[in-house]
C-alpha cells in the first residue's frame, strides 16, 4: 500500500490513555460512518505507539482503494509484508485489544471526545499555516484553510454512490443478515433479514404464527446470535418452555418433567435469548426502544428482534381509527430497526375467513393494508383442518424485497414438538409434504361425503 504523509505537529491522545485509543480503533475498524466522518481529520500521529499508527494507516489507505474497513485477513497479508517483528508483534496485540473494546458502553462518549479533540487539531494546524499566509497578505487562502477545519470531521455519508461504489455492493456487505433457518426463504430473501428491515408472518388465529417466530429466533440463537422476543400474548415462562420444545422436542407441558435434558440442550446452544412480557395495547416503538437500551447497557444488545405481535402494539402518536393506528406501527417498527440496525419479525393477523384458504393472500391482512408496504418480507401460514391431521400446511411469499415472491412452500408443522419446516416444493421432502396435502384432503372429502350420505339415510329412515 502506498505511504501518505500527515502533519506531524499535532498533539497525540497520551493524556487520553491507552485504552481511550483502543476503543478509538475499535469505533472505526467497526462503524463505516463513524470512519467516514473522521477521514478529514484522522491522522495517525494522534496514536502513540507504531501499532496504532500503523493500523490507522492502513485503514485510510484501504478505505480510499476499496471504500470498506479492512477486515482482520486484509491486517494480516499487509502485516506479513512486514520486517520488524516488533511492530509485528505489537500490531497484532492492539488489534486484539481494539476487537475486545467493540462492545464496551462507553463507544459512543469516545466517538464525541475524539471527534472533538480531532476537529480541534485540524483548527490548530490551518492556523500555525495561516502565520506565513498572514505576513504576504493571502487572506482568501487563509479563510479556505479556516473554512476547510471548521467543516472537518461531519458526517459525509452522501448514500451510495454507484459509479464510485462498485467494490461495496460487490463485495456483498450492504446487508448483514441474520437467517430464518428455512433455507428455501433465507435463499429468496438473500439470506434472511438484516438490520433496518421488517418481516411479517401473517395467519388466522391458532394456526401457528407464535410458533413461527419462536423458531426463526430459536434458529437465530443455535446460529450463536442473540435473540430479543417480545411477547404480549403468552407470559415469559411459557414462552421459554415454547423455545425448550422446539430445542428439545419434547411437549411444552412435559418439559418440567426432563430438567436434565433442558439443562443439556441450553448449555449446547451458542447464542441467547432475552424474553420480555408487555400487557397488550400497553406497548408503543419507545417502550421497546428503553428496554433495549436497557440490554445494550448490559451487553446483551440483540442480532434480531421478534415481536408476537405488533397488531397488540399502540402507536406513539394517536390516530381516529384503529387501520392508521396499526399502519403507523408497523412504519414505527421499520423506523426503530433502521435506527438501532438490526432486523424485527413480527406476526400479523388475517381475516377469519382465511382459516380454510389453500393460500393466503395480500387482501386477507386483518385491518391495514399499510402494514404490506411498510414489510420488507411477508410470508402468510396457511392450515386447513386437513392440515392440522398431517402436520402440513403451506407458506405463501406475499411480499420480498430481495427477491422472488408470489411462490408457495410446503410446510410441516407439528407444534406439539415445537417443530416448523419450509421446504422447497422441488425437493424430496417437499414433495411428500405435497402428497400429504393432497391425500389428506381427499381422505376428508370421502369422511364428509360418508358422513353426509349416513345422515341422509337416517333422515329418510325417520
Amino acid at each position: 500500500m502506498t505511504q501518505m504523509q500527515y502533519d506531524s505537529n499535532v498533539d497525540n491522545l497520551a493524556k487520553f490513555g491507552p485504552s481511550f485509543q483502543s476503543k478509538v480503533l475499535a469505533n472505526i475498524l467497526s462503524s463505516q460512518d463513524f470512519l467516514q466522518q473522521s477521514l478529514d481529520v484522522l491522522n495517525p500521529n494522534f496514536f502513540e505507539t507504531d501499532a496504532g499508527k500503523w493500523i490507522i494507516e492502513q485503514t485510510i489507505d484501504y478505505f480510499g482503494q476499496y471504500k470498506v474497513i479492512p477486515t482482520l485477513e486484509v491486517f494480516k497479508l499487509e502485516l506479513d509484508k512486514e520486517r520488524d517483528d516488533v511492530l509485528k508483534v505489537a500490531v497484532k496485540e492492539q488489534l486484539r485489544n481494539a476487537f475486545q473494546r467493540k462492545n464496551d458502553d462507553d463507544l459512543q462518549y469516545v466517538k464525541d471526545s475524539f471527534l472533538d479533540f480531532a476537529k480541534n487539531q485540524a483548527l490548530k494546524s490551518a492556523i500555525v499555516k495561516s502565520v506565513d499566509l498572514l505576513q504576504v497578505g493571502k487572506y482568501g487562502e487563509i479563510k479556505g484553510l479556516i473554512d476547510v477545519a471548521m467543516r472537518a470531521g461531519q458526517p459525509r455519508n452522501i448514500g451510495h454512490n454507484w459509479k464510485e461504489d462498485i467494490a461495496v455492493r460487490l463485495a456483498g456487505v450492504s446487508r448483514n443478515v441474520v437467517p430464518t433457518g428455512w433455507d428455501p426463504i433465507d435463499v429468496l430473501t438473500g439470506g434472511g433479514l438484516s438490520g433496518g428491515e421488517l418481516g411479517v408472518i401473517a395467519a388466522p388465529s391458532g394456526i401457528g404464527k407464535s410458533w413461527a417466530l419462536s423458531t426463526i429466533g430459536a434458529n437465530a440463537a443455535k446460529a450463536g446470535k442473540r435473540v430479543a422476543h417480545y411477547t404480549l400474548e403468552l407470559n415469559e415462562n411459557y414462552v421459554g418452555l415454547r423455545y425448550d420444545t422446539i430445542f428439545t422436542g419434547i411437549e411444552p407441558g412435559q418439559i418440567t418433567s426432563h430438567p436434565e435434558k433442558v439443562r443439556n440442550m441450553v448449555e449446547e446452544i451458542t447464542g441467547d435469548i432475552v424474553i420480555k412480557y408487555y400487557p397488550a395495547r400497553s406497548v408503543t416503538v419507545h417502550t421497546l426502544q428503553a428496554h433495549l437500551e436497557h440490554l445494550t447497557s448490559n451487553k446483551l444488545k440483540p442480532d434480531i428482534i421478534l415481536i408476537d405481535y405488533a397488531d397488540l402494539m399502540r402507536s406513539i402518536d394517536r390516530a381516529d381509527a384503529r387501520y392508521q393506528e396499526l399502519g403507523a406501527i408497523y412504519e414505527e417498527l421499520r423506523g426503530m430497526a433502521g435506527e438501532i440496525g438490526v432486523p424485527i419479525w413480527t406476526a400479523s393477523q388475517t381475516q377469519r375467513s382465511s382459516i380454510q384458504d389453500d393460500v393466503i393472500q395480500a387482501d386477507k391482512i386483518s385491518e391495514s393494508y399499510n402494514k404490506i408496504m411498510t414489510a420488507d418480507v411477508v410470508i402468510s401460514l396457511s392450515r386447513k383442518l386437513e392440515d392440522k391431521a398431517n402436520h402440513t400446511g403451506r407458506a405463501h411469499v406475499i411480499k420480498n424485497r430481495f427477491g422472488a415472491d408470489g411462490i408457495t412452500l410446503p410446510v410441516y408443522m407439528n407444534t406439539s414438538q415445537g417443530k416448523i419446516e419450509i421446504y422447497d416444493e422441488n425437493s424430496s421432502k417437499g414433495i411428500l409434504l405435497k402428497k400429504q396435502m393432497q391425500s389428506g384432503e381427499s381422505m376428508l372429502k370421502k369422511t364428509l361425503a360418508k358422513k353426509f350420505a349416513e345422515l341422509h339415510d337416517d333422515f329418510l329412515d325417520e
